[in-house]
């Protein structure tokens, strides 16, 4: 450890980049404030280059260890106007460090920094002169490095502009707030500018301070921030022409190592001391700064709260439970005495607004729905008493923090109600909120590999040996996965690409917008945090959890696909049924019910993967609380209680309580520790807890907070006099059984799922239900037309219409509009399905035929529409995908001559307002279209199928007539093909039916080719194949190419042979290991064909006679070692449950099944 010099005070770094100066700086802060004590420092400064992402981070972590921390920024400070924005004038701003003094410090450089962003934005975010001179107020300026103002003046060996910067400067920030940096990184050009920063500290009487831009923690780290800036820039480290640091020096130096480089300017380092002396900002948390809620005049918040509570009750409940209205009196005086009174009313406001423009708004999300005051005032619509719902999991007296309220909105008008809201508080009252993109462990290694010139193959090769457990760490990784470990110890390279990702991962590498916050305040955002622009979206520097912190009211505005499908199908049965309302979907429907048994769950909200259907079809759900059960159960952890909740609601006789006290607990999710709600209903019913007390257990457990848990055992066992609790067995529960009530309770704390949430669910999965089983047309529609960017839901959806007997027919142009509409014959394709046609052009023709009729003809249409958007490309693609098919030629012949007809029309159009018309032509009384001069049809054949398809495809992105697999399909029985679609569920919903590496065939048609040259100089080709379920990447390598490269081309039908690949959030892909023309296939060996054909139609049961046998674990492994479509129905004898699944019969698969189970439980039929 480096040690200050004899009487003198820890010198203080000032100049310090943290992670937060994106891929540029690689202090991080959570080894900075160790590396700040290494070196015998008390006081630090967080100064990232014209942000303050990391600033509440950096002072929570200074705090923590003891270190004073210095609140700052490396602004940008334009050559200009923060307002001129002309291309190499105006691109490579001076740097300036401020420091805040103070709090008017902070609240003036939080100003700057963004309107850095929303005004003088143009490559960085700039400040300029003017805003400096405005808001210097509390701050302390430093010359900066060579990028500074004065350093750049010197460099150019203009002095007199540097003097005038100087003193520029120094008038603004005054004398004593303004400093000249010394710095020295063995850049030659910086002693030369260090001479002449003297003779002006001199010359001006300005004061000095040694800094050293420090952009990691040590000198060791260097090449760690040369991979970084790599990663930002694109580039390699063996490219001689990248941005590069010009030293090493670049790091954390102790003070010793200063001084050796500074010796003869003792009060250069002084002044760093009396600097942070001088710096005291204290940021204050869990203090709330909520914005005010305008009131009616004559009302307080709290009566006027109270006023719209009852009103709501009375609506709700009329004179049925006036028991109720004490847990609504209760819940209003809580949330008086918290202070939350204007939260709620701020809620109900815009709440309301949205329904009464229209918008689809959810029954509610989370724990708010456990809420009497939420669903009084109509902001969810779940009463809490029907399914058991506790206020305290939503606002604990025992725990005193804000509100959290998220609302579902239809996501095509979310957007409408944040406009609300920034015209009610003011557009500089609210702001969207930042979220940060970090280095993952597998994408540390890819980005670090490009960096470092490791092939793909190679990256690729030692990223997949990180498993794909959610936020693991290369640490872990390497105690996890041996293969990892001996490619790491055995392969010096790999070894260094770790290590460098394992310095690098989790750092920040990117911002974006968060999907949903929302952060509302009572004074201009930017006196409480700095903002930021993101894609031209204003949001603030600080995340989420930081809001929270700093007491800012902050609110999830989420858009929810599927009530804008329920919306939507709703508009639609209106057109029919014009007083149709939801009050008709009544609860606990049988049909609806028994449509979900039945497994017909697609396209039915948080039910339609393969995993849920198969909970659905095994547990047989009869009411809204099973599906509850449903959706809380299907996660991990509590997925394992599965099979026992199937059994026993199928056969009650199973279901064990370990004390009676437990059945009207428990009895709802059939004996089992589910809800987080139960939990807290255990304490306070057989221990004797608050629901306040109950609730931070719960709490306790889920965050396996041991001291506090076994403070509780005793407490719940014995009781606690100090606190009121009685304890079990003072209620007459043995000991024993305590103990045994507690374990489970603990052990089932940290997957318990918060009911109120799932209850939400589980209700928009009824009515999404409800509506399929009894208005499957109007509900289909809604639903693909929400869907429209997704080739892989709509092939979904148009596969599950066909089930279910519902017609798809083509565009038409007589009959669609802009979405999926339904018509006596079935559902037909909208226009906004094809491209190059606009919504305004659609809304035209809507308008067009609803007051002339139906059009009659290709030049009917041409004319009547002439002098819209219609354009020789947009009659051409309605043509192609059928949409003009009404008008009685084939599309063949009308491609033949559209070009003819528009021209036609354009003529007879000038020709009118040219004057040119004769008198016969005025007295005849025909319309344009009578008069229009005839167009030959030609006479020739309609096109192939094949054809007309490739059309449809080319203009709308779908196969509308067909699918060009259609005539292959009897050739695939039996080949164990998987349809891509599934594939693609499977990872999107987190199913483990396919996983990364599994050997899999796919069949398809041959969509797009894109050929690379590898950095080897070896050719490679990305390929897209489609099947009628999706589309999928194929990376098809050299050798492959070699070999199977004449068998792919645009529109071929192959079957490919592949391991599946799956990079970080990117869809899966497929290594292709083999392919073959499907045409290929009519010559295979009969036999082969009928063995194949043979082994689909058998089904394996295997039964497992103990559900918790080491063996039972090692079933489904196995079986998806074996991918393939014969049936596998797993039967536990201990519980009664099944499970269903998929396989090859592969004789390798069955005998180590017979080896785990026993020959006699595994039987092909």
């Amino acid at each position: 450890m480096s040690e200050p010099t004899a009487n003198t005070r820890p010198f203080a770094h000032l100049h310090i980049h943290t992670e937060y100066s994106l891929l540029d700086g690689a202090c991080r802060i959570d080894q900075l404030m160790e590396r700040v004590k290494e070196c015998g420092q008390t006081a630090i400064a967080c100064t990232d280059h014209g942000v303050m992402y990391g600033c509440v981070q950096f002072y929570k972590a200074a705090k923590k260890a003891g270190i004073k921390p210095i609140i700052g920024c490396e602004v940008y400070v334009a050559r200009r106007t923060r307002f001129d924005k002309v291309h190499g004038v105006d691109k490579e701003p001076y740097h300036l460090v401020l420091l805040c003094e103070n709090e008017a410090g902070y609240r003036n450089l939080s100003y700057m920094v963004s309107l850095g962003f929303t005004e003088g934005f143009y490559n960085r975010p700039r400040v300029d002169m003017d805003l400096l001179r405005e808001h210097h107020e509390g701050l302390i300026a430093l010359s900066a490095c060579l990028a500074g103002r004065i350093p750049q003046a010197i460099m150019q060996e203009d002095l007199d502009a540097a003097e005038q910067a100087a003193r520029e400067y120094a008038e603004i920030f005054g004398p004593e707030h303004f400093y000249l940096e010394l710095q020295d990184h063995g850049i030659p050009e910086q002693r030369t500018v260090n001479g002449q920063i003297r003779k002006l500290a001199d010359k001006l009487g300005l004061p000095l301070v040694v800094t050293n831009d420090a952009h990691y923690l040590r000198k060791s780290d260097a090449k760690m921030q040369d991979v970084l800036l790599c990663i930002q820039t694109g580039k390699t480290v063996d490219d001689p022409n990248r941005m590069k640091f010009e030293t090493e020096e670049f790091y954390l130096k102790s003070e010793e190592e200063l001084r050796s480089l500074f010796p003869d300017v003792p009060e250069a380092f002084e002044n760093t001391v009396q600097i942070a002396e001088r710096c005291n900002v204290e940021f204050t948390f869990g203090k709330y700064f909520l914005p005010e809620f305008k009131l009616p005049e004559g009302v307080t918040s709290l009566s006027y709260l109270k006023q719209l509570c009852r009103e709501g009750f009375d609506e709700l409940y009329g004179t049925a439970h006036p028991e109720y209205m004490q847990q609504l009196e209760y819940e209003i005086d809580m949330i008086e005495k918290m202070g939350f009174t204007d939260y709620f009313l701020i809620v109900w406001d815009f709440v309301r607004f949205a329904k009464s423009a229209g918008i689809p708004v959810g029954p509610g999300r989370g724990s708010a729905a456990g809420s009497m005051v939420t669903y009084c005032l109509h902001i969810t619509e779940i009463d809490p008493m029907k399914y058991g719902l506790y206020f305290e999991r939503f606002l604990n007296p025992a725990r005193v923090t804000m509100p959290d309220i998220d609302m579902d909105f239809g996501d095509t008008r979310r957007g409408e109600v944040v406009d609300y809201v920034r015209q009610k508080y003011g557009e500089d009252h609210v702001a969207q909120i930042v979220t940060f993109g970090t280095m993952a462990a597998r994408a540390a290694i890819r980005d670090v590999g490009r960096v470092m010139n490791f092939t793909f193959a190679e990256t690729d090769a030692v990223a997949k040996l990180v498993p794909t457990t959610l936020h693991i760490t290369l640490k872990d990784a390497l105690k996890q996965s041996s293969q990892l470990r001996q490619m790491y110890d055995g392969d010096a390279r790999v070894k260094e690409l770790v290590d460098t990702a394992m310095a690098l991962e989790g750092m920040p590498r990117n911002t974006s917008t968060h999907a949903a916050g929302v952060v509302i305040t009572k004074l201009p955002v930017y006196n409480y945090v700095p903002l930021a622009t993101n894609d031209g979206t204003i949001v603030t520097e600080y995340t989420m959890t930081t809001l929270e912190e700093l007491g800012l009211l902050k609110m999830d505005f989420l858009g929810l696909r599927n009530i804008t499908v329920i919306d939507d199908a709703i508009r639609d049965i209106r057109k029919t049924e014009p007083d149709f309302s939801m009050s008709r979907v009544t609860d606990n429907d049988p049909k609806v019910m028994d449509m979900l048994t039945q497994g017909r769950t697609a396209g039915v909200f948080q039910m339609e993967s393969t995993g849920m259907t198969g909970v659905c079809m095994g547990l047989k759900p009869q009411s809204i609380e099973d599906l509850s059960i449903i959706v809380a159960a299907y996660r991990p952890g509590p997925m394992e209680s599965i099979p026992r909740l199937i059994a026993c609601k199928q056969d009650p006789s199973l279901v064990k309580y370990k004390h009676p006290m437990l059945k009207p607990i428990l009895s709802v999710t059939y004996g089992c520790i589910l809800y987080q709600e139960q939990v807290i209903e255990i304490f306070r019913k057989l221990a004797g807890y608050s629901l306040g007390q109950a609730d931070m257990v719960r709490r306790a457990m889920s965050k396996k907070k041991a001291k506090d848990i076994e403070k509780e055992r005793g407490a719940f066992i014995r009781g606690d006099a100090s606190r009121n609790i009685t304890g079990c067995v003072a209620n007459g529960i043995p000991e024993q059984t305590a103990e045994a009530i507690y374990n489970e309770m603990y052990d089932f704390a940290n997957y318990a799922f918060n009911k109120a949430h799932s209850v939400c669910y589980a209700v928009i999965a009824y009515q999404t239900a409800w509506f399929k089983c009894y208005y499957p047309r109007e509900y289909m529609a809604a639903l693909m037309t929400s869907v429209l960017g997704s080739s892989v839901k709509i092939s979904e959806y148009i596969s599950e219409c066909r089930a279910m007997g519902i017609a798809l027919l083509p565009p038409d142009i007589n009959e669609s509009n802009d979405n999926f509409t339904v018509v006596p014959g079935g559902i037909r394709f909208g226009l906004a399905a094809i491209k190059n046609i606009g919504r305004g052009f659609i809304q035209k023709v809507m308008n067009e035929r609803e007051q002339g009729g139906k059009f009659t003809s290709l030049e009917d249409f041409a004319s009547r529409m002439y002098g819209t958007d219609l354009n020789k490309r947009a009659l051409e693609n309605l043509i192609k995908a059928g949409a003009c098919d009404s008008f009685g030629l084939n599309r063949a012949q009308m491609l033949r001559i559209y070009e003819l007809v528009l021209d036609a029309a354009a003529s007879r159009k000038n020709k009118n307002i040219d004057g040119q018309m004769g008198l016969f032509d005025l007295l005849s009384g025909e319309d344009s279209a009578a008069v229009m001069p005839a167009v030959q049809v030609p006479d020739i054949p309609e096109m192939s199928v094949q054809e007309k398809m490739n059309l449809e495809k080319q203009t709308t992105g779908l196969y509308l007539s067909g699918h060009p697999m259609d005539e292959y399909r009897p050739l695939l029985r039996g080949m164990d093909v998987v349809p891509i679609g599934e594939i693609l569920e499977c990872f999107e919903n987190g199913d483990e039916t396919y996983q990364d590496e599994q050997i899999v065939n796919i069949a398809g048609i041959v969509e797009a080719i894109k050929m690379k040259t590898t950095r080897s100089g070896s050719m490679m080709a990305y390929v897209t194949v489609e099947d009628d379920t999706g589309s999928m990447e194929l990376l098809t390598f050299s050798t492959i190419l070699n070999q199977y490269g004449s068998l792919l081309y645009e529109n071929a039908a192959v079957i490919l042979n592949g391991r599946i690949s799956v990079r970080d959030e990117k869809p899966p892909q497929m290594v292709v290991n083999r392919v073959m023309q499907i045409g290929d296939m009519k010559d295979l060996d009969a036999a082969q064909t009928a063995r194949q054909a043979a082994a689909q139609a058998h089904t394996v049961y295997l039964k497992i006679e103990n559900s918790g046998q080491e063996s039972a674990k090692k079933v489904l492994p196995i079986l998806k070692m074996f991918p393939g479509r014969a049936r596998a129905v797993i039967y536990f004898a201990d519980t009664g449950a099944r499970m269903g699944g998929a396989c090859a019969l592969d004789e390798r698969m069955l005998q180590e099944l017979r080896e785990q189970l026993g020959e006699k439980n595994v039987v092909v039929k």
